[in-house]
């Protein structure tokens, strides 16, 4: 490049949105041959990864039209941007070129990396660690102050599935997720048996792992019981159970404590007659283990039937 030409301003887009550290190819490249590496966000987290890589990167938040003056002779300038993606500075470029008074350097839109599945999960903890340490609310919750949102969220997933509602489905797993990052987040400042976010997906793959042979080892299984079978018998020794009723919540709503209980019977083999006794309560029990027999799940039935009464109440309303 002589030294007449205008330089090049080397944008590098994507980097927050993947593992720090994981750049591409190019994007190093550039990063090293770069005449200078500005970055407006002195908490971008790629710049400890970048520093122990031996690139100096400048925390500095230049103009458009500093950024197009120290590109004068050739010189190449790699903007790291920040998370907001600093919309003044590439406004200021584009009106800077639409005036057609200055000499434009080359502009490159590099992407730092290609996002891998679950990256954005990356700036979900990320925020919920700031959220924590700064927000009056979120900072002064704890475990059992958060148990109700927990349950009152898991019953919005249900009711938009049960909706058929992809956009609230979307949004209701985001909730869901929300309680598990937050109570994740918690757990860190335990300050006897601290875990965080990073230990909670261990014990989650080393479970899926362990409970599909199938997948992950030399067992095979061809039908959903046999999967089924599988993952019953792995969960067994793993919490070496004395009862078939090991594990299940007492807590939960009635009818689904009691599909529960009679699934398990099933499933093991167990000959146990159902307790007699008068009252709405062995009456529910008998239809509960007769629709969890045929295949039913007998709370989203009741459910179902109750979405049906609300709706005719609703036309009796003139709604």
């Amino acid at each position: 490049m002589t030294s007449q030409s205008p330089g090049r301003i080397v944008l590098l887009t994507a980097s927050h949105r993947v593992a720090p550290g994981l750049l591409s190819w190019p994007a190093w490249q550039a990063l090293r041959t770069a005449d200078r590496v500005l970055c407006p966000d002195e908490h971008h987290p790629q710049l400890p990864y970048l520093s122990e890589a031996g690139v100096a990167v400048e925390h500095a938040v230049p103009t458009a039209e500093e950024l197009v003056a120290d590109c004068a002779g050739g010189r190449t300038v790699l903007l790291l941007p920040s998370g907001e993606g600093d919309r003044a500075l590439t406004d200021g470029l584009a009106r800077l070129a639409g005036s057609g008074r200055h000499t434009m350097p080359d502009l490159e839109l590099l992407p730092g990396s290609y996002d891998l599945p679950g990256a954005r999960l990356l700036d979900v903890v990320q925020v919920m660690d700031r959220i924590r340490r700064s927000c009056p609310w979120s900072s002064r919750q704890t475990h059992k102050g958060l148990a109700k949102y927990g349950i009152e969220e898991a019953y919005e997933l249900v009711e938009a599935i049960e909706d058929d509602d992809r956009e609230a489905l979307r949004e209701e797993l985001g909730d869901v997720l929300l309680q598990v990052v937050f109570h994740a987040r918690i757990a860190e400042e335990d300050p006897e048996e601290p875990f965080s976010v990073d230990d909670v997906a261990a014990t989650l793959v080393e479970k899926l792992v362990h409970r599909h042979p199938h997948v992950f080892g030399d067992e095979t299984a061809e039908t959903p019981e046999e999967v089924k079978e599988h993952w019953l018998r792995t969960k067994a020794v793993e919490k070496r159970r004395e009862s078939v009723t090991d594990g299940v919540p007492l807590g939960q709503p009635g009818l689904a404590l009691a599909a529960k209980l009679a699934g398990r019977v099933r499933t093991a083999g167990l000959d146990v007659p159902l307790p007699e006794g008068e009252g709405i309560g062995y009456e529910l029990l008998a239809l509960v283990a007769g629709a969890e027999e045929s295949g039913v799940d007998p709370e989203a039935a009741l459910r179902a039937a109750g979405r049906a009464y609300r709706d005719a109440i609703r036309a009796a309303e003139g709604l």
